[in-house]
């Protein structure tokens, strides 16, 4: 579907191509100025449009913005697990349009590519935003039990059986205002929007045993040589992510800062849109980046 932005914003939609020149994936732009690419989450029927529809105007504003949907989801090609390498796309984007460096803002699975990114490729990148990234087994003093959250339990059932009914129990974990967030055309279209790429959702559960949807993590012992300024967004009431992964990032990450949210699930940038867009505008314009290489 063709999604806009205002003149004012300067946007349009195009497309890009993806690792190996074979993946396409559309890509939602707009704005001037400095580049700021939006990662999107790993739930099934995420884009880069659901995931960030009620940020991309205000941060195009002031940014040159790139919403993305990544190999595996969306309007983008098919990925098996084995092909799952989302900073390598991440990279080949940069490439494809002429971009040096780049703002990377990660939820969730996107945080994760993001935090990567930002150890594996310190050169093209300038500022580091994730909100409910996933960091691999962080002891936690407030989810029960050690083994999947009941978010990524209730996310993996969606992808199995992506109904209406069974999104909305899916969306109901991922926000803390229920009433107001999971109403039954969200619930219909995130449905719908699942639907109409079965072969997505085959590959997501197909790979599972092999890791799916992060075949590779960041490595935890090059988190304290991230030198780009970091801003770790976390949701108090995360039913998905604990944001004790945050502390962790918090405590790892020489140059960052933490803004825990309360009254928030899994998508501050969906439940808290005006906050957020507030917060990372003020980071990517004041807080000074590296000098290049």
């Amino acid at each position: 579907m063709e999604r806009t932005l205002s003149d004012a914003a300067d946007a349009g939609r195009s497309r890009t191509y993806r690792p190996d020149g074979r993946l396409e994936a559309p890509l939602l732009r707009g704005g001037r100025g400095h580049p700021v690419v939006l990662l999107h989450g790993s739930g099934p029927g995420s884009t880069g449009w659901s995931n960030f529809a009620g940020n991309i105007e205000a941060l195009a504003r002031h940014f040159h913005v790139y919403a993305v949907d990544m190999p595996g989801w969306g309007d983008s090609d098919p990925a098996t697990v084995d092909r799952l390498d989302h900073v390598r796309a991440a990279i080949q984007f940069l490439d494809a349009l002429g971009i040096d460096r780049a703002a990377f803002v990660g939820n969730s699975m996107g945080g994760q590519t993001a935090l990567r990114l930002a150890t594996e490729h310190p050169d093209r990148i300038t500022h580091l935003v994730t909100m409910g990234p996933p960091v691999g087994r962080i002891p936690s003093l407030f989810a029960p039990g050690d083994g999947p959250s009941e978010g990524l339990k209730a996310l993996i059932e969606a992808y199995r059986a992506p109904s209406p009914e069974t999104m909305r129990g899916l969306v109901e974990i991922m926000c803390f205002d229920k009433a107001r967030f999971a109403s039954p055309e969200l619930c219909e279209a995130r449905s719908e929007a699942a639907l109409a790429r079965p072969e997505h959702l085959r590959n997501y559960v197909d790979g599972l045993p092999k890791g799916a949807p992060l075949p590779i993590w960041v490595k935890p012992e090059l988190l304290p040589k991230i030198e780009v300024p970091t801003l770790l967004i976390h949701g108090r009431d995360d039913r998905v992510v604990p944001f004790e992964n945050s502390l962790y990032l918090l405590a790892a990450i020489p140059d960052s800062r933490v803004v825990l949210l309360n009254r928030c699930g899994h998508w501050a940038m969906i439940e808290h849109a005006e906050e957020f867009n507030r917060l990372v505008t003020d980071f990517v314009r004041n807080v000074p980046a590296p000098a290049a290489a």
